[in-house]
């Protein structure tokens, strides 16, 4: 509220400033140059500023200003109406130049009120509890406006336990967006489907082979790192599948550590065939305790860097124990990412955290 009556005061006195540089430019400027053309900018500067109805009365206060001016100063006649009419001119000019704008406002804020009903619907948040375990997500967008870029997140429950992934599409733009529809459909068709983790991630990398280039260097040019889990019913393990994504962290009570898979995997969408790649994508397994949990990131995150260019490291930033719940965990660490950039974001920050509730946790909701 303060900052907004700040704002309001502030372009307030901007529109001001040529009006009152105009009358002491023809009360103490040297003779014959006079204010005019400082007051016939006032109305101009008010329009694009200001709502309609201040432009009309800072209009109106140009022409009362330029006939005191002319009469105080005993100009002639001829003068006093030219002056007037050029503010008129000038007033009438600014007052249609303020509709215009008024009316793009409105369509440019109907288009955003689309892209932000289109960008909801290719990546809604995900549900505050799913199976064993509670979830929060947070999108960060490299880019003022936008919600969704290049990074994706989804969370399901399937008949094999909760599954959830985290990507980042290479690349931006509407190029991007549309990856991010593909593979984030594809995971919710497909999820409740394939039976091992590693079958859902291959789905994933033949959707995106069918849908890219065929060409060598657009595939090499257009993948997409991911990193695919999945918590059984009990909430006991997780499974982990990584297609080149920076791993996640499992964060207990006692630490925070990185969980690395045992074997390279190839990001998806390279169009790469055969059954080595496959091999590799296995699932790893570890273990996950009550009040654990696991936070999934994209380079957003790894790569923010301070003023010395040192990349962020969650494992050294995150204390463990400090997050009951996973949207405080989410909250905590967008809050240190900027902390550490210095309030910049230099790239789109995905961020994905479950967290296995104990028998006696409160739910997200209820904490807090």
């Amino acid at each position: 509220m303060r900052s907004s009556r700040r704002r309001s005061r502030g372009l307030l006195l901007a529109a001001a400033l040529p009006l009152l540089g105009g009358v002491l430019a023809d009360l103490f400027g040297p003779q014959p140059f006079t204010g005019l053309p400082l007051l016939s900018a006032a109305p101009l500067v008010a329009a694009a500023l200001l709502s309609f109805p201040a432009s009309v009365l800072f209009a109106v206060l140009t022409c009362v200003a330029s006939v005191a001016l002319d009469l105080y100063l005993g100009r002639p006649r001829t003068a006093l109406l030219v002056d007037l009419a050029d503010v008129l001119v000038t007033g009438a000019l600014a007052l249609g130049v303020n509709r215009v704008l008024a009316r793009q406002q409105r369509r440019l804020a109907q288009v955003r009120d689309v892209a932000e009903a289109a960008q909801r619907a290719v990546l809604p948040d995900p549900p505050r509890r799913a199976g064993p375990v509670e979830v929060a997500a947070r999108y960060e967008a490299a880019h003022s406006g936008a919600r969704i870029g290049g990074d994706l997140y989804a969370v399901q429950t399937t008949p094999y336990g909760v599954r959830a992934i985290v990507g980042d599409v290479r690349g931006k733009g509407l190029g991007a967006v549309s990856t991010v529809c593909v593979l984030v459909g594809v995971f919710r068709q497909e999820a409740g489907r394939v039976p091992t983790l590693a079958g859902l991630a291959d789905r994933l990398d033949e959707a995106l082979a069918r849908g890219g280039d065929a060409s060598t260097d657009a595939a090499l040019e257009g993948f997409t790192t991911a990193v695919l889990l999945q918590i059984p019913p009990d909430g006991s393990t997780v499974q982990v599948v990584n297609r080149g994504h920076p791993a996640p962290y499992r964060i207990d009570p006692r630490s925070v550590s990185r969980l690395e898979p045992t074997a390279r995997a190839l990001p998806l969408g390279l169009g790469i065939p055969g059954g080595a790649a496959r091999e590799e994508a296995d699932a790893d397994v570890f273990p996950l305790s009550h009040g654990a949990s696991l936070l999934l990131v994209t380079d957003g995150v790894t790569e923010a860097r301070d003023r010395d260019g040192v990349f962020y490291d969650p494992c050294r930033r995150l204390a463990p124990g400090d997050h009951p719940n996973p949207r405080r965990l989410v909250d905590a660490l967008v809050r240190d990412v900027f902390r550490w950039t210095g309030g910049r974001n230099q790239d789109d920050m995905a961020i994905l955290a479950l967290t296995r509730a104990g028998p006696s946790r409160p739910s997200a909701d209820e904490a807090p």
